[in-house]
């Protein structure tokens, strides 16, 4: 198949991007200082693409992916970074899964629900989930005295990842970590799992870093100047045009916005709406638009995690030749 033949809007994955980042990141942080976070992609056959690079733990967000992981045979360990009440469904897994707690009420739904391992979740400052530092050695204590084992802890510093600039980045997750370390102290255990993307080259505190964006990347994280290259967009079809403005199909319902507006090479992203993206001319430049009916454009997305959700596959492609399509299979929950 021809990438002109996909029907779009389509999710696009240039190969030779998307291995220059595997590669890349399992260069920097080798074998269990990578785990994964498979929230990002939400595709099994990508992260066999990172097991055999050598990563062979990686972190969920999801029941349905712990669930879907297990099934493509990559149950080594798994972390659900994040609290469930619904323990009962990973007890039943034939794979090592690990929950974060960070109350008395998910201490007692892993046990309930036969998970046998915990790390205790953190807020190090992104007011989400996680309990306050010096609360999570009462939390370790809870869960021991319920026959769980406490690996030890984890705290991301989301809040972090969208700072500009690297000093600042750094001196911010540096704080962040401080206390995770106060709380790893009162908690023990081997593990300290932190970090994302955009500070998997500034956490020296974590044993292990929780990466997803990486693999695929976006626009919002290519600002930051890292070793990573866009490696995927949305293909869309340009369905009308004048000589101010075009729109192509793409829109809400394929693209995540949270992050901002998706961007179009050498165009002016006006807005987004529900099935279409409406752009212009790049405001520095003297040339008529020269979208017409009909053109195919890429639409580079701003956040990767919630556009890969709305889509049920990756074409992956070379040049102009679609060379594989991988069922985004972890979607849902």
């Amino acid at each position: 198949m021809k990438l002109r033949d996909l029907a779009t809007p389509a999710l696009v994955v240039d190969v030779a991007a998307l291995e220059h980042n595997l590669e890349a990141m399992a260069k920097e942080l080798p074998g269990t200082r990578l785990r994964p976070h498979v929230k990002a992609t939400k595709c099994s056959a990508l992260a066999k693409r990172q097991a055999a690079l050598g990563h062979r733990s990686f972190c969920c967000a999801t029941l349905r992916e712990i669930e879907g992981m297990a099934a493509a045979g990559l149950g080594d360990d798994l972390l659900l970074a994040n609290e469930t009440l619904d323990a009962r469904r990973l007890g039943r897994l034939d794979a090592r899964v690990t929950v974060a707690v960070d109350s008395p009420e998910t201490v007692e739904a892993a046990a309930n629900g036969g998970v046998h391992e915990v790390l205790v979740d953190v807020n190090v400052g992104l007011p989400r989930c996680g309990c306050a530092a010096e609360d999570a050695g009462r939390i370790a204590d809870l869960a021991r005295r319920r026959g769980l084992t406490v690996r030890g802890v984890m705290g991301y510093e989301g809040h972090v990842m969208p700072l500009a600039e690297r000093a600042q980045r750094k001196q911010a997750c540096d704080a962040s970590m401080a206390k995770l370390r106060a709380a790893h102290a009162l908690v023990g255990g081997d593990v300290i799992s932190a970090g994302g993307t955009g500070t998997f080259d500034l956490n020296d505190v974590a044993t292990e870093i929780q990466a997803g964006s990486y693999s695929l990347m976006d626009t919002y994280y290519a600002k930051l100047g890292m070793p990573f290259r866009l490696a995927f967009c949305i293909w869309s079809t340009v369905v009308s045009a004048n000589q101010t403005f075009a729109v192509c199909d793409a829109g809400l319902k394929s693209l995540g916005m949270d992050h901002g507006n998706p961007t179009i090479d050498g165009a002016k992203v006006w807005f987004c709406s529900d099935e279409h993206v409406t752009f212009s001319r790049d405001a520095e430049s003297d040339e008529p638009l020269a979208a017409r009916v009909g053109d195919r454009v890429r639409v580079w997305p701003a956040h990767i995690d919630p556009t890969i959700a709305y889509h049920e596959r990756l074409h992956l492609v070379s040049g102009e030749q679609v060379i594989e399509v991988w069922p985004i299979d972890l979607r849902g929950w």
